[in-house]
């Protein structure tokens, strides 16, 4: 976009106060804060201000809300017997190397007290692995127990980019191959006040958001990455974030699962543990699969019962997916076909003269879970919440450093006493996805051998 463009636009979105600070700059300036309007999409950014002003961002009770189809935890022989055939069609896929895996690591850890990027948080109990290491170990123990190429992809952003990589670099990236770890950029959108206008951070640069996790597939797509994986071969992409270092990293059974239901886009949920947990929930929508946020969801669906007396929507999202990567570009390729959604935000703004002043403003963000609705098939499977699910994303209480540890503690002393091993309460352990991925691999290493544990246990 040339001066002439650029200012046009900006004229023509009334934007006046843009144009009166650009023509204050030096030549030199002129040049660097067009260069980095380059990089945004204004229109996209004034477009869905037009379309948000005139319209609200939530879903209408009218609309028919059911509880969906999913895959409950196995019980009978039965249902045992499925997981055991889909596990095997799930193995079969990672051993013909099908799955790559994306993992969604844009944002820092400062809620953690930790200004860095959050995948180098530590967090496990005995030798305080950082979650980039927890599942990068999963991926080099899947890839040598599968003996494939499991291609890893990241998702960094502006913020964090550099230092993800250099992070990786500093540790060898633990020991997975290089040239199966690819690191690709979250896009961002300028940030927009309710009356329209957009706000400078400085002289050459504009105020910008990360575009949500949803953003994740268009940069997939817009890097190259997605025709590359397409071009070697593979067809299935495991989906997670980085803050769950519980996460079953491309599990076979739910792969298998998500092939067998030939799904574009499959889902893991939990159940609720009480009324008031803030988790967005899997329902049936119009006849669609989808995810609602709990503040989009409603009070009288949040708090329904079932004949029971359990919670009736009990399917509670844990961000932990599995898409087709024909879908993938499908939902790229006539323009990007998830929705925006509007949050309202407060930023801060330095002014010339060093005051700050708080601003009320609107971000645009799309959502990961919004690409379940437009899938032809769609298939979700309930998992067991002390096995797969203690996000860390509060410095203290729920959901903390502290659950997600307790969690990794108590996981792994029911593998030990599944193999007839007890382990004092007073004792930490930890199991290293390198010794073990699963309870039937640990029972099978220790079988003869009884471990002390005079201290804090480490396998690994």
């Amino acid at each position: 976009m040339n001066t002439h463009a650029f200012l046009s636009l900006l004229k023509a979105n009334k934007q006046n106060h843009i144009i009166d600070h650009f023509n204050k700059l030096s030549l030199n300036k002129r040049s660097k804060l067009i260069e980095n309007c380059n990089n945004l999409d204004l229109n996209l950014v004034f477009k869905l201000h037009k379309e948000c002003s005139a319209t609200e961002d939530s879903v209408s009770l009218n609309e028919k809300i059911e509880p969906p189809r999913v895959i409950s935890l196995p019980r009978t022989q039965t249902e045992k017997k499925s997981h055991y055939e889909s596990k095997l069609i799930g193995e079969s896929l990672i051993s013909h190397e099908k799955v790559a895996i994306l993992i969604v690591a844009g944002g820092q850890g400062d809620r953690l007290g930790h200004n860095k990027p959050k995948g180098t948080f530590p967090i496990s109990p005995i030798k305080e692995k950082t979650l980039f290491q927890l599942l990068s170990e999963q991926i080099k123990a899947l890839s040598m127990h599968y003996k494939a190429k499991i291609p890893l992809l990241i998702m960094t952003s502006f913020e964090n980019h550099a230092d993800t990589v250099a992070f990786f670099d500093s540790f060898n990236y633990f020991g997975l191959e290089k040239d199966y770890v690819h690191f690709f950029q979250q896009g961002m959108l300028p940030t927009i006040t309710p009356a329209g206008k957009l706000l400078l951070k400085d002289d050459t640069n504009l105020f910008v958001n990360p575009d949500g996790h949803g953003g994740s597939l268009i940069a997939l797509y817009k890097s190259g990455l997605l025709d590359m994986l397409t071009e070697q071969g593979f067809s299935e992409l495991f989906y997670c974030q980085i803050d769950n270092p519980l996460v079953k990293m491309a599990d076979p059974v739910f792969l298998g699962y998500h092939f067998l239901a030939a799904s574009e886009c499959s889902t893991k949920v939990v159940r609720r543990q009480k009324i008031e947990e803030k988790v967005g929930v899997y329902v049936s929508l119009n006849r669609k699969d989808t995810i609602l946020e709990y503040s989009d969801f409603g009070g009288k669906h949040m708090e329904a019962l079932d004949v029971k007396g359990d919670i009736l929507y009990w399917a509670g999202n844990t961000a932990i997916h599995t898409l087709k990567l024909s879908f993938v570009k499908a939902l790229n390729e006539h323009g990007f076909a998830l929705p925006y959604h509007c949050a309202n935000k407060v930023v801060e703004i330095i002014g010339s003269d060093g005051s700050k002043n708080s601003v009320d403003v609107w971000k645009f963000e799309t959502f990961v879970f919004d690409a379940i609705p437009l899938a032809a098939k769609t298939c979700c499977m309930e998992i067991d919440r002390s096995e797969e699910f203690s996000p860390v994303k509060n410095r203290f209480g729920p959901d903390s450093p502290s659950t997600a540890r307790e969690s990794m503690v108590t996981l792994h002393k029911k593998w030990l006493r599944d193999a007839g091993i007890i382990v004092p309460p007073e004792r930490l352990v930890e199991i290293s996805p390198l010794f073990a991925l699963d309870k039937d691999e640990l029972v099978d290493k220790l079988k003869g051998s009884i471990p002390s544990f005079e201290k804090d246990a480490y396998f690994g």
